[in-house]
Formats: C-alpha cells, structure tokens, sequence
C-alpha cells in the first residue's frame, strides 16, 4: 500500500547531477561550434559581405634614414605555443597553437655619424681609407601574407572566456615569439658579415669608378 508521502514521479536528481548535465551540454555545443567552424558551407551560411569601414591612415612622424642596407635574410620558423593549467586537463582549461612565421632581417651599416676624420684620402687622390661602424641587424619584419596559423587548440573555459574576450584567439603571443626567434637565427645565419662584405664591395666599386685605383675598408 503506497502512503501520500511517496512520489510518484521517482526521486529526483541532486543539484550537482544537473549542474555536471548542463556542463556536459555546454562542452559538447562547445565542440561541435569548433567542428562546424571548420567547414566552410557553415561559415557562408550566416556570412554576409564585408566592409572596410576603415578611416585614413595619419602620419604620425617622418624619419631620415642615414644607413646603408647591405643585407636582407628571409626567415620561416614554426611555433608550437602550448599553455596547460595546473590541475586541469586540456579539454577544460588550455591553448595550444601552432603558427607559421615568416618574415626578414636586414643588415645594415649605421652612416648617421660618419664625419671627415672616417675618410683619408692620400694627395694624389688615388687611395682611400674609411672606417665604418660594424653592420647590425634590424628587427624582424613579419610578413602577414605568408605568415598564419595552422591549428588552434582551446579548452573549454578559454573558448567560454572568448565570448568576452575583446580580443578573442589573439595571436600576439605566437607573433612576438616568431620574431624572436627569426631574429636570434639571423644572428647565427652570418647576415651582420654578409652586410658587411656587400658594404666593402660597394665602395670600393663606387670609388674606383671615381679614379681611387686602392680603397681599404674597416670596420670597428
């Protein structure tokens, strides 16, 4: 015999067995918004067209350039960006990304501070000596048009977190590491000595073609 106080409808579910449903559910909308993300019907189904609703660029300061370029190296490196989060697993909380950087070095010879003493020129004209300061390398220019990431893995909480994020799957952190690594290869390719002999070559070109039968060019 059933008494009033049973429930005809069965016990029900603790608080913490829907909470754990809905955070399922959310994982799993969670994934399949990645999934579909990657085909490209489903990304046309919703787009629409695109406006450059851009204003001029302005000119912020203008530069007088007082160095030669003897060099330029062009650089591919592939970064593998992971970050895993203390305790958690990375379907939860994660990023790992993996981004081709392209870009180049230049190398090239500081002429700002020349003045007379870096030149010696014998009486007859027809030897020259001049000192110049050693070629350093410049700083990495990425190419965006040849640079891109490949894959972006996020966990469950960063792709949450992008929603309001106002720079969602920022690349900055895999851009900056690019550079830093283009530019500790150029250090190691020989560009600074490549510069350098390009730089001697084209004075000693330079001044011949003015009558100096000897040139010498040092550096330091």
């Amino acid at each position: 015999m059933e008494t009033s106080s049973e429930r005809t409808g069965g016990a029900r579910r603790p608080w913490w067995a829907r909470i754990a449903v809905a955070l399922a559910v959310v994982a799993v909308l969670a994934v399949l918004v990645g999934q579909f993300g990657r085909v490209s019907w489903f990304g046309d189904l919703f787009g629409g067209p695109t406006r450059d609703r851009s204003g001029p660029a302005l000119l912020k300061s203008l530069q007088d350039m007082h160095r030669y370029e003897a060099a330029v190296g062009n650089f591919q490196v592939v970064v593998d960006l992971e970050k895993d989060a203390a305790f958690l697993p990375d379907a939860i909380r994660g990023t790992r990304t993996l981004y081709v950087g392209a870009g180049s070095v230049s190398g090239y010879v500081d002429l700002g501070a020349l003045d007379e003493g870096n030149v010696t020129v014998d009486a007859d004209r027809t030897a020259a000596t001049i000192r110049l300061p050693r070629p350093v390398l410049g700083a990495t220019a990425l190419d965006p048009e040849r640079s891109y990431a490949v894959s972006k893995q996020r966990g469950l909480l960063d792709r949450i977190g992008d929603l309001f994020s106002d720079n969602p799957a920022g690349e900055q952190a895999v851009q900056k590491l690019a550079a830093q690594h283009i530019q500790e290869a150029a250090r190691d390719s020989g560009l600074a000595e490549r510069a350098e002999q390009n730089t001697t070559s084209m004075l000693e070109g330079l001044l011949r073609s003015l009558g100096f039968r000897t040139v010498h060019v040092s550096y330091g």
